[in-house]
């Protein structure tokens, strides 16, 4: 879950790169139809070639050639815009032992979900009757590096500055099921992107996308910005070759973690985790780790950030470049914006969801954190009368730290 960190910018320098990626946008967006016309021209005339409907391929008997349309499912997917497509069984193994343990410890915090769906995380089949197969998909996300921030700026996870990852992923990846259900009928399927109780880290790792970082996340050779999204579908088709581990004796997205919350090599405790204190946690911040939430207020990227192999990442796909000049806004601008302002500029965002509560409490702890000044002082009494209890709180200790109250440690 952690992600955003260096993103302030020089404004020309970065217009400079912004107006250059628009174009390539175009270009991309163009080509991408133009590709996803060539691969269903091509599955089309290769269709017909195994004699018009290949319904029967259900059986494995059937002579069906499987690798061909794996093939074609991954030259579609890639003219879509995705980095990699691969295929897993639809099991979850030890990966669910795993889960089990972390809800016992008491790890997800506040996310009942987690706890309350595990075991469709578990079932793929109870989640999509027939599910045999999944078919995991990448997109990458990077925007273009921007330059340090300072410490007033407020730092967004760079998954969350552009477009809703969801609705991106799930609208491709419906587009690719489109492909797939015109070459093969029947064909039974459900796509997903973060949006339903799915193990989608040891999906892609089991269809060869990568292998579970440290952090937990997904780490490939070209880093870990990616999207992940699947297809759980009833074609049999043959598995992929799980992804190795080359992570080593590394240990820097432990080390790099500010409120220390990768308690062990691939174990997170998201009670301690600045994406889970700044987007899913409804209430107070815990006293004890405000101070150690920075500027953050929408996630944290640190474990990503310091990743060797992030040093081959890929800039992202056009739809995620920042929007509303979030990648380098105040804390203070951000601070001002109404709850119609915050619901306008925030229309397709992920941000969004938190709502405009959690918002203005996320950035308060952040101007509590920065450099004292007669602006963020400004800021914070401007709704130090907030109707929200929760807002005055967070405003309140923020007001304290900033005159140096012992109160506030």
């Amino acid at each position: 879950m952690a992600q955003g960190f260096d993103q302030g910018t020089n404004q020309r320098g970065f217009s400079g790169a912004e107006v250059a990626f628009k174009v390539n946008h175009q270009a991309a967006c163009h080509c991408r139809r133009q590709g996803l016309a060539s691969a269903l021209r091509g599955g089309l005339v290769w269709q017909r070639k195994k004699g018009g409907n290949i319904g029967g391929m259900h059986d494995l008997n059937s002579g069906f050639d499987e690798e061909a349309l794996k093939a074609a499912i991954r030259t579609a997917g890639r003219a879509l815009g995705f980095s990699d497509i691969g295929f897993a069984r639809a099991a979850v193994g030890d990966a669910a032992d795993g889960l089990r343990a972390w809800l016992d410890a008491g790890f997800h915090g506040e996310m009942d979900y987690m706890a309350r769906h595990a075991a469709l995380r578990a079932e793929p089949a109870a989640l999509h009757a027939g599910t045999v197969t999944v078919i995991s998909a990448a997109l990458d996300y990077l925007p273009p590096l921007a330059a340090p921030v300072a410490a007033d700026t407020a730092i967004i996870s760079r998954y969350a500055l552009g477009r809703d990852y969801h609705k991106v992923v799930r609208s491709r990846l419906q587009k690719l099921a489109d492909f797939i259900g015109e070459q093969v009928t029947p064909f039974g399927y459900r796509v997903f992107s973060d949006s339903a109780p799915v193990m989608e880290v040891h999906f892609a790792s089991q269809a060869g996308l990568g292998w579970q970082g440290k952090h937990t996340l997904l780490l490939s050779r070209n880093g870990s910005w990616r999207f992940l999204g699947e297809i759980y579908c009833d074609l049999p088709l043959a598995p992929d070759v799980p992804g190795d581990s080359h992570c080593g004796r590394c240990t820097a997205c432990i080390d790099a973690c500010p409120t220390r919350a990768i308690v062990a090599p691939y174990r997170v405790d998201a009670r301690r985790c600045i994406s889970y204190l700044t987007i899913e946690l409804a209430g107070p911040i815990p006293l004890e780790l405000r101070p150690l939430i920075g500027n953050r207020i929408y996630g944290c990227d640190d474990c990503q950030t310091c990743c060797p192999w992030n040093r081959f990442a890929r800039l992202g796909d056009p739809e995620f470049l920042p929007r509303h000049g979030l990648d380098r806004a105040s804390l203070s601008e951000l601070f001002a914006w109404s709850e119609t302002m915050f619901n306008e500029r925030l229309a397709g965002s992920p941000i969004r969801r938190i709502g405009h509560e959690r918002w203005l409490r996320n950035i308060a702890v952040a101007l509590g954190n920065a450099p004292p000044s007669a602006v963020n002082r400004a800021a914070l009494q401007s709704r130090a009368d907030h109707p929200s209890s929760l807002v005055r709180e967070h405003v309140a200790w923020a007001l304290a730290v900033t005159a140096g109250s012992p109160a506030a440690a």
